[in-house]
C-alpha cells in the first residue's frame, strides 16, 4: 500500500487555480466579516461601560450589597424524604 504523502506529492506540482466567487458568496463573506466586527466592537464597548461603572463605585466608596449568607446546607432539621423501594 502506498504512503498517502507520496500520493499527494504529484498533486502539489499542479498549478494553483483560483475559483471565481459569485456575487452572493462575496456579499455573504463581507456581511459575515462586518457582523463579526460589530459583535467584537459591542463586547468592547460593554467592557468599557462595565469598567467605568465599577471605577465610579470604587471612587464613591460604595460597598457591594451583602445578601444573606448562602449555604448549601441551611440550618435546621433536614426534610424527611420518602424512600423509593429498592429494585432488585
Amino acid at each position: 500500500m502506498a504512503d498517502p504523502v507520496q500520493q499527494q506529492a504529484p498533486n502539489s506540482q499542479q498549478p494553483f487555480e483560483v475559483q471565481r466567487m459569485g456575487l452572493g458568496g462575496f456579499l455573504g463573506t463581507v456581511l459575515y466579516g462586518v457582523g463579526v466586527s460589530l459583535g467584537l466592537a459591542l463586547l468592547w464597548l460593554m467592557e468599557i461601560v462595565r469598567n467605568t461603572v465599577f471605577r465610579t463605585l470604587d471612587r464613591l466608596n460604595i460597598k457591594p450589597r451583602r445578601r444573606g449568607k448562602a449555604s448549601a446546607f441551611p440550618p435546621g432539621q433536614p426534610r424527611k424524604r420518602p424512600h423509593a423501594p429498592a429494585s432488585s
